[in-house]
């Protein structure tokens, strides 16, 4: 009953992921079938350029990319499906990275594939090889499950033989397709089959002549000015970057893959290739690039994106994919100050799942991030730690250690913890504990470093002094919700001149706190402590 509920919620959301997959299952009316009819799985792809480390990009690619594969098993009542992480290693270096050894060593080996080139940290049999290790390893950190392929793998095994082949027998309709996109000096050199020099091991960029497609051979100058006829097949050869996409395709059998905005061009030619290839464009969705804090994309060279690891040390993993989630065709700034906001909306929608109908769950980001590795077969239909929640948001933890000051310890904010939370122990509450650190982390990095707490105005601080006056006959264990009212109360009194609510809670986060925004101030005073919290208000008067 609960699996034909959501498949009939599947069919029907307007969550971007079921989206995706409600195109996809149109693609395969009874399901993805071999030649005997028999059910295969339906295949996902994500690429990877081992040029560089993995990042925070290549996180979103797979981490979105099964949130589709997910929701097309939930709809299809559970067809089959496979992930493939592709590495595209028989890519020539173009650029020695900045942040890496032995930096002569690879201008030696500029233009050579990255899967024959030495490995520069010398722990790998080569610089490829080295950045596949650590892209399989960073996929297994989040728990994805997935199946690695490697292009020098295909390519020098042959497995890609026969679809090398294909491509040169197609060779003058793939040209009828790239040539018109190229500007008039690109035409002159281009061709889709880029062969690997016998003298060098260079990736060449010249054009070549196909002596005979069945055979793979082909003719092309040398960069020592020699004709070689050569085969293309074994590794001696890659194809040019929109061919090979196409031939990838058509070689896998993809049929979703999605891509950044900056990679649209290369969907249409590609898919326009696939189709000469005799298969066709996989479904897909183009995202949008992230922006920084100041609206400009982010670039590697400028160094002006948040790295993934920045993101883990003041924020969550699950924060991080909430925040991927939402919206994937729009533009996102990337920068740490959405990180806390992240942090307590990812915990909102995770508390609230079971409270939903079935048809909120699949549009809430929680139900996708539970389900993106362990599937959802738990209780009701839900994954598991659905309805889990904190017992204090990271905003209010951020406002805590603020006031703590950057010599805060993990120990002091759990003894204040105490005047909040029952059983205030880290091993009781490992996901809070996890925030305390986090939260240490972010205040000393961005908040010490620019707290200003301002002087009260006239109006503030007689309003000031009703609060300490009401918060005096208050004991500490008083309820934040009985605080919070005792401030609302002072608020809305004619006397201080407030023109609303919002006016006196900002003069309170300002004045007390050090920032425009803030915690339920109940909230905050029953954390912090009722003598402390007037203790703060006597700093505050002071500076009036």
């Amino acid at each position: 009953m609960i699996a034909d509920q959501l498949r009939e919620a599947a069919a029907n959301s307007k969550a971007w992921p079921f989206q995706e997959a409600q195109r996809l299952a149109k693609r395969f009316p009874d399901g993805k079938r071999d030649a005997e009819g028999n059910l295969v799985p339906v295949l996902f792809e994500t690429g990877y350029g081992p040029s560089g480390l993995p990042h925070i990009g290549t996180f979103q690619e797979v981490l979105r990319t099964t949130f589709v594969r997910r929701a097309y098993e939930v709809l299809t009542g559970g067809h089959p499906t496979r992930l493939v992480a592709f590495s595209d290693d028989m890519d020539g270096l173009r650029k020695v990275p900045d942040n890496v050894p032995n930096k002569e060593m690879l201008t030696e080996h500029l233009g050579m594939p990255l899967s024959r080139i030495p490995d520069p940290f010398g722990s790998n049999d080569s610089f490829g090889g080295r950045n596949n290790a650590m892209l399989r390893e960073f996929l297994d950190r989040f728990g994805f499950d997935y199946e690695f392929v490697a292009a020098s793998d295909r390519y020098n095994s042959g497995e890609f033989d026969d679809a090398l082949k294909n491509v040169l027998r197609n060779f003058d309709a793939i040209m009828g397709v790239m040539l018109p996109t190229l500007r008039e000096e690109r035409r002159a050199t281009y061709s889709p089959v880029l062969p690997v020099s016998p003298t060098t091991g260079v990736v060449l960029q010249v054009p070549v002549e196909v002596v005979d497609a069945d055979a793979g051979m082909i003719r092309f100058t040398d960069s020592n000015g020699s004709v070689v006829e050569q085969s293309i097949l074994g590794g001696q050869s890659k194809l040019q970057w929109k061919v090979d996409w196409a031939m990838r395709w058509v070689a896998l059998g993809v049929d979703y893959e999605m891509c950044g905005k900056d990679l649209t061009d290369s969907v249409t030619q590609s898919g326009k290739i696939a189709k000469i290839l005799g298969g066709r464009k996989p479904e897909g969705m183009i995202y949008e690039l992230f922006l920084d804090a100041n609206g400009e994309k982010i670039s590697k060279s400028k160094g002006n994106g948040l790295t993934i690891e920045e993101w883990l040390q003041y924020g969550t993993e699950e924060s991080l994919g909430h925040y991927l989630y939402a919206n994937p065709k729009s533009a996102k700034q990337l920068h740490v100050g959405v990180i806390p906001r992240a942090v307590d909306e990812y915990w909102q929608f995770r508390e609230k799942l079971p409270e939903q109908p079935v048809e909120q769950q699949l549009g809430n980001p929680a139900w996708h991030l539970l389900g993106a590795n362990g599937g959802h077969a738990g209780q009701n239909g839900l994954p598991p730690g659905a309805g889990d929640s904190l017992p204090v948001t990271y905003g209010l933890l951020l406002n805590l250690v603020g006031v703590l000051g950057a010599d805060a310890t993990r120990e002091q904010v759990w003894a204040y913890l105490g005047n909040y939370v029952a059983n205030a122990d880290p091993a009781a509450h490992p996901a809070l504990d996890a925030l305390v650190t986090s939260a240490l982390a972010y205040n000393n990095a961005f908040v010490a470093p620019t707290l200003h707490r301002r002087a009260p105005q006239a109006n503030e601080a007689e309003a000031l002094k009703a609060l300490d006056e009401a918060l005096a006959a208050f004991a500490e264990d008083t309820p934040a919700e009985d605080l919070q009212t005792a401030v609302y109360e002072i608020g809305k009194r004619e006397e201080f001149s407030f023109g609303n609510l919002r006016d006196w809670f900002k003069a309170l986060y300002e004045t007390l706190l050090g920032s425009s925004q803030g915690p339920r101030m109940g909230s905050f005073i029953a954390l912090y402590g009722v003598a402390n919290s007037r203790r703060l208000i006597a700093e505050a008067l002071e500076r009036a």
